[in-house]
């Protein structure tokens, strides 16, 4: 007979804040629930996306540059978070579920110091203040998946409330950009963090299994020379 403590306890997602100088974890935020689906789009940077520059054809772009790519893909997450505090009644929230979403809120928004610094910047004279940067973000989803995001989209639904008007239920759609070493200087933590998480996205496709050019109908590897 299985035993609920034979079972293991699935693996959460979540987000790390990190330190971008030393790596330090600042603050672990674990989803409660783990999205149940996730929607990912993949585009690539092609250095032939231009406009038609040929003759007498209709395709766009320099033909040279057909099969070249400037840089790494551009790829977007978009998925649904969900956040019950009546699902953790042995828990005290006096706040409901304020500080959770707090917490997701702040990783777009400039801390009061931060802002009183710019400030005082600002009314010594300063012409050109340079924006506020934010820590190094990491959306984590199992071991294979760790990879730096800028949030680039947060959108609450509160659904439920205690008698003091705090929430206590919310569903949170969430878009995420991954961070590359197109988007981020040379040396940054962040850089090394993707190149991490590409090196991880190879090793999968190389234990792949390959596919034969018969199932594809194609008799040989004449066909593809352009002699078949």
């Amino acid at each position: 007979m299985t035993r609920y403590a034979d079972i293991p306890k699935p693996i959460r997602s979540g987000i790390v804040v990190v330190a971008p100088d030393t790596g330090t974890p600042q603050r672990i935020i674990v989803l409660q629930f783990n999205p149940d689906t996730l929607e990912r789009s993949i585009a690539p940077q092609s250095a032939g996306d231009s406009s038609d520059t040929g003759s007498g054809g209709t395709g766009s772009g320099d033909r040279n540059e057909a099969l070249r790519l400037k840089g790494p893909a551009q790829e977007t997450w978009k998925f649904t978070a969900e956040i019950d505090a009546t699902d953790q009644l042995e828990i005290a929230a006096p706040d409901g579920i304020h500080p959770q979403l707090a917490t997701l809120e702040m990783l777009v928004q400039p801390t009061t110091a931060q802002l009183r610094a710019a400030s005082r910047l600002a009314a010594n004279g300063v012409i050109e203040i340079s924006p506020i940067e934010m820590p190094l973000t990491l959306f984590t989803w199992g071991s294979k998946r760790v990879m730096p995001v800028r949030l680039t989209e947060l959108s609450v639904n509160e659904s439920a409330f205690d008698v003091n008007l705090n929430p206590i239920r919310a569903s949170l759609s969430m878009g995420m950009k991954i961070l590359t070493v197109s988007d981020l200087p040379a040396g940054h933590r962040g850089a090394d963090l993707y190149m991490a998480h590409l090196a991880q996205k190879e090793r999968l496709a190389a234990s792949a299994r390959g596919g034969s050019l018969g199932s594809l109908g194609l008799p040989g590897a004449d066909v593809l020379s352009g002699r078949g």
